[in-house]
């Protein structure tokens, strides 16, 4: 027989976690599906960005927020061989949080889901992989789960919204496939011990042939290794030995640590840039990386998932509980996002191409890339990349009311 509810939502990260509290407050029936048991993975993007930090306090988050473990950053530097630039400066925003904010995923999307669940018309399943949709004619009419004991089950809904990343099952389960935009880089993450002496910001190294991202996580370094599009298993074939020797000549100041560094213990993210032409069907909206995946550059993706769900909250919101959702609907979803969305990946190409390939192909850096000298002697560009990184194109704000749980 199965469930029913108005809204069911594929995927319990950032977008999903966030648009089903935003939907629970408005009155909304929903179920979140998570595939994990828990939300602990490493290397998982935990930037959070001003743009998500102001929707945190406009649902009454931001107190709560405060009290995580976090690490506040106001600048991203970029080392050379010939010195150091402020590829980000934060500062130059007008803000009440000019600033980004290193907190675990695990942690935010904790707080998010337990403040959902103090509604009851909320409901977060764990151990519920969404492997297909339930289809009547010209429309979606559900998802359907394997729990933890591998028993399916359905789940009937007004609304399906498949926010279960960039590898989203559901996504190919409604026959869509992305526009690839191509990247040139893979990255390898990994850990190593933080000592009190050490740098205190977060930082890109770029190096001839090599680069890597230092993110102080107070008590270690998360460090990503970035290498050549596919290349990784080379990496893995060349040995540890060679790997360590890198990572010491890129960051000298970790050089007494990198002995530590164990194969086994990296994760490789592959780096993808794409969208989807159309992100909805009759009954089905994809948000977040299942609609369009982002490259790590600058670490915005939370963010656009956030925004994501927050419009999505403003436009369905009113539809979901009148009874009255039409595929126009989330199509002016699709309308409002899209435009930001290809904003910030043509920022990112633009980015990759100008120096993070360019340097992974080259032997010998000899001076800094034109995009990065121009990014510190042209105040106008500065105060544009760093709203870029804290806000985007068009930063979202909840306008839908929320009711008491």
């Amino acid at each position: 027989m199965g469930d029913t509810t108005t809204c069911c939502i594929a995927g319990g990260g950032p977008a999903g976690a966030v648009l089903g509290l935003l939907l629970a407050r408005s009155g909304i029936d929903v179920i979140v599906l998570e595939k994990h048991g828990d939300f602990l993975r490493d290397f998982r993007g935990d930037t959070i960005h001003p743009s998500t930090r102001e929707i945190l306090d406009e649902i009454g988050l931001g107190p709560r927020f405060e009290e995580l473990p976090q690490r506040k950053v106001d600048r991203v530097n970029v080392v050379t061989d010939q010195g150091e630039i402020a590829l980000a400066d934060l500062r130059l925003l007008r803000s009440r949080h000019p600033y980004i904010t290193f907190v675990p995923q695990w942690d935010f999307l904790t707080l998010v889901t337990e403040e959902a669940a103090r509604y009851p018309n909320f409901q977060l399943r764990m151990h519920a992989e969404a492997f297909d949709l339930l289809r009547e004619p010209g429309r979606v009419a559900g998802v359907r789960y394997r729990d933890d004991k591998g028993e399916e089950h359905d789940i009937r809904a007004t609304l399906t919204v498949a926010a279960d990343g960039r590898n989203s099952t559901l996504q190919r389960a409604a026959g869509l496939r992305p526009t690839e935009y191509g990247a040139p880089m893979d990255v390898a993450w990994f850990r190593l011990d933080r000592v009190a002496s050490d740098r205190q910001d977060t930082f890109l190294r770029l190096g001839a042939g090599h680069l890597i991202v230092g993110l102080n996580r107070s008590s270690y370094w998360q460090l990503g290794y970035v290498v050549p599009k596919g290349r990784f298993e080379e990496v893995r074939e060349q040995g540890i030995e060679e790997l360590r020797r890198h990572v010491g000549e890129l960051v000298p100041f970790l050089r007494d640590r990198t002995g530590a560094l164990d194969l086994d213990a990296v994760s490789v993210l592959e780096v993808r840039v794409n969208r989807l032409r159309r992100w909805y069907r009759p009954g089905l909206l994809l948000l977040g990386d299942a609609a369009h995946a982002m490259s790590p550059v600058a670490g915005v993706g939370i963010n656009l998932a956030v925004q994501d769900a927050v419009a999505a909250a403003n436009r369905l919101a009113g539809p979901l509980r009148a009874g009255t959702l039409r595929t126009r609907d989330l199509a002016a979803v699709q309308r409002r996002r899209l435009p930001p969305t290809m904003a910030v990946q043509r920022l990112q190409l633009t980015l990759q191409d100008a120096f993070i390939g360019p340097a992974l192909n080259r032997r010998r850096l000899t001076r800094p890339p034109l995009p990065l000298k121009l990014a510190e002697r042209v105040p106008p560009l500065r105060r544009l990349i760093a709203r870029m990184v804290g806000y985007g194109p068009l930063p979202e704000h909840v306008r839908i009311p929320g009711s008491p749980p």
